[in-house]
């Protein structure tokens, strides 16, 4: 059996070949992974304008070699030799002399091999960061908005541009012109080249001659006025119309809660922040339109912009339904459901008043829930579970589908919550 291998060596963009990218890329999926979850820990929650360098140490890229054991037999050619005859039987030399060319790693001069170094495309660090996951309820709302626009072919014009004129369509309409203005002559003409046939035929007496020289002259009148139109006229002319069509563009929120009370550490807000980015990727993977909104609160609730909402500090008690409540009157005034897909994530240490709990789980029950497509909720802390995790319980038990909630306790935990909370179903 004869086994057949296709290779593909089409060129991507720049001028590389994309199917030895993708084998190498597999090829290191271990440094490649490592270097891109060390990155999530570095950026902006919305910096996604760019890839990431990956280095693979020189060790992890060194080639295998084939070299010849002991033993064995082969036949050689020594020019000049005194000692041996034909026939003769040469032992091989043994190994272990000093004379491999080891690791190549260093020298005597202090030079060594950097270590291999790379940048991987964003589409190809989000591929990494997101493999085996997947986006709940991914539903795709009414167009928010018409931004984007391109030009499609819509027809054809009688006017325009020299540039867009449509050969084909023209010489079409200028033969269609010229049978339609033509056709009566013509049909004339096919008669009187039948009826001066027919008087040749006859005998040289026979004929009519005043007759056939009236038919000849109208003949000659006929094939010069046919002649006379021209071959293509200003009113054939058919140029290309294009039309300017609106693109779709498919809108998301993303709406990110969290208490800033004076429980929340810096290094809880960290954790945090770092959830909500892996969040923001995520959604740009499915959206090409995305929006964030930051919500902060301790005893009441404001939206604030990103350095604020991860990096100012308040003091005093927690109160979670005021941020519920402005979130809900956000998306009635700014993000009507009709037309946007509605995320919202929500991190927290477990603290509120426990008068409050239970307003929580009514607002997101009855107010939130059925507006948005998937709501997360983490709680960061290594502390037992306090009213607000068992309030959030019971909305969890209403909505399977779309409330989800797990604890973190130290960075380590926060990529795997994430995975868990957005892993794809089975189907």
């Amino acid at each position: 059996m004869i086994n057949s291998y296709v290779i593909d060596r089409r060129l991507n963009g720049k001028n590389k070949s994309a199917v030895n990218r993708r084998r190498f890329l597999e090829r290191y999926r271990k440094h490649i992974k490592k270097a891109v979850n060390e990155a999530v820990n570095k950026r902006s929650i919305t910096d996604m304008e760019h890839g990431e360098s990956i280095s693979i140490p020189q060790e992890d890229i060194h080639e295998p070699t084939i070299g010849h054991g002991q033993g064995g037999t082969r036949t050689i050619v020594n020019p000049g030799n005194k000692e041996f005859n034909t026939g003769d039987r040469i032992r091989k030399p043994q190994g272990g002399a000093g004379q491999g060319q080891g690791g190549g790693d260093a020298s005597n001069t202090g030079e060594g091999m950097d270590d291999f170094t790379f940048t991987i495309t964003q589409d190809e660090f989000l591929e990494f960061l997101f493999e085996d996951l997947e986006l709940p309820n991914l539903v795709r709302k009414d167009l928010k908005e018409m931004s984007d626009f391109v030009y499609r072919h819509a027809g054809f014009t009688n006017q325009g541009v020299p540039n867009r004129i449509n050969i084909v369509r023209s010489m079409r309409n200028a033969h269609a012109r010229r049978i339609a203005l033509s056709g009566k002559s013509r049909r004339r003409v096919k008669e009187l080249k039948g009826l001066i046939e027919d008087e040749m035929a006859k005998d040289e007496a026979l004929r009519d001659g005043r007759a056939l020289a009236d038919w000849q002259e109208e003949l000659q009148r006929l094939e010069t006025k046919i002649k006379r139109l021209p071959f293509i006229d200003d009113f054939d002319l058919r140029y290309n119309r294009n039309e300017k069509v609106p693109v779709p563009s498919n809108a998301a929120v993303m709406f990110c809660l969290m208490d800033v009370s004076g429980s929340m550490t810096q290094n809880t807000k960290d954790m945090a922040k770092r959830f909500f980015l892996l969040l923001y990727m995520f959604l740009r993977r499915n959206y090409e339109k995305i929006e964030v909104v930051f919500i902060r609160h301790h005893t009441s609730a404001k939206e604030v912009d990103e350095e604020e909402f991860f990096y100012s500090r308040e003091t005093g008690g927690t109160i979670v339904s005021s941020a519920l409540r402005m979130m809900s009157d956000i998306v009635k005034d700014r993000y009507p459901p009709n037309a946007w897909n509605i995320y919202a994530a929500q991190a927290s240490d477990g603290d509120n008043w426990n008068d409050d709990s239970p307003q929580c789980r009514e607002l997101l029950a009855n107010s939130i829930m059925p507006l948005v497509q998937y709501y997360s909720y983490i709680e960061i802390t290594p502390r037992d579970h306090q009213a607000l995790w068992y309030a959030y319980e019971q909305v969890r038990k209403e909505y399977p589908d779309s409330f989800a909630m797990e604890q973190i306790i130290d960075p380590s935990d926060i990529y795997p919550v994430f995975r868990q909370l957005f892993q794809r179903k089975s189907a």
